[in-house]
């Protein structure tokens, strides 16, 4: 299949659901293009040209410093950490799907080959006319700081509590977003990322649950409960999941919420998707030792409870 407005390959459209092997194929570019924003901040920050937030970086073209690589090594270097980016996250016009070119962005303009959906504090969502995929725009805020998304920011609170607050994000911190939502069963798939630094994601299509539904037993089977006594967040269901490898080869863990009727689906197969999230990964160091027991304990045993050598019920 090819995309709609990329002509690239393409697994997610309309409600069709992506098979085992494409899925697998999915993660993958995910965490390769993770991958590939590391190695592209680590060689600008050698370079002297390193930016945080990060929108600069993210959005260089592939010509960026050509003259420069011909005369050293470590600017050759960069051109080829550009060019592995580009590759992975193609800079894309607004024009290409269906926007009106101009110098303001007004992504509630209309659209020939979008139908507008609903816009939230990060995104804005269409669906294609010709095939009923989501495209979903993830939009830099205004001002200096270009910050995307949402994260958690963390900050100790009474004894082994920890408090975790919603904040805006990098774009690290949106990729990483994007990949947990794929881990958790919503196909999402990158389309690329505009000029202006707005991320073009997709997604599939799926039918709302009714806003207010509880959602506390709907979770996805993966995500762990916190005790109550370690975590304070101010977003829904915070949650804990292991996905991917921190850098000692473990499962790392992520701190994961905003789990509502709002971010949820039911898609072709019957079954309730997570469609967004506010994610952040579990501070180092965890928060004290109380925690830090738990989160050992936990990894190998998802029912572990609170102490190691106590009864959560005898508490």
């Amino acid at each position: 299949m090819q995309d709609l407005f990329t002509g690239r390959p393409t697994c997610v459209q309309g409600r069709r659901l992506p098979s085992p092997t494409e899925r697998a194929g999915l993660q993958d570019d995910h965490q390769r293009r993770l991958a590939a924003l590391h190695r592209l901040r680590a060689v600008a920050t050698e370079c002297g040209v390193a930016a945080d937030p990060d929108r600069d970086l993210v959005t260089l073209p592939e010509d960026a410093v050509s003259l420069l690589e011909l005369g050293d090594p470590l600017w050759a270097r960069l051109g080829a950490a550009i060019r592995e980016w580009r590759a992975l996250t193609p800079l894309r016009a607004l024009e290409d799907f269906g926007f009106p070119a101009g110098p303001a962005i007004n992504l509630e303009e209309a659209s020939p080959r979008l139908r507008y959906l609903h816009s939230g504090v990060e995104a804005s969502a269409f669906v294609a006319l010709a095939d009923q995929s989501i495209y979903k725009f993830y939009r830099p805020a205004e001002g200096a700081d270009k910050l995307v998304g949402s994260t958690f920011a963390f900050r100790p609170g009474d004894e082994q509590l920890l408090q975790a607050e919603a904040c805006p994000g990098d774009y690290r911190a949106l990729f990483e977003k994007l990949l947990l939502i794929d881990a958790l069963g919503m196909a999402t798939e990158i389309v690329g990322v505009t000029p202006e630094g707005i991320v073009v994601a997709k997604q599939v299509l799926g039918d709302p649950l009714p806003q207010g539904d509880d959602t506390s037993r709907l979770l996805p089977p993966r995500l762990i409960e916190i005790p109550s006594r370690f975590l304070r967040a101010n977003r829904d269901h915070p949650r804990l999941l292991f996905h991917g490898a921190d850098g000692g080869g473990q499962a790392r863990a992520w701190l994961v919420a905003d789990m509502h009727a709002r971010n949820f689906v039911r898609g072709a197969d019957g079954a309730l998707h997570v469609i967004d999230i506010v994610a952040a990964p579990w501070p180092e160091p965890p928060g004290g030792p109380l925690i830090a027991d738990w989160l050992a304990r936990v990894r190998a045993d998802p029912q572990a409870g609170v102490l190691g050598t106590v009864a959560d019920a005898e508490l």
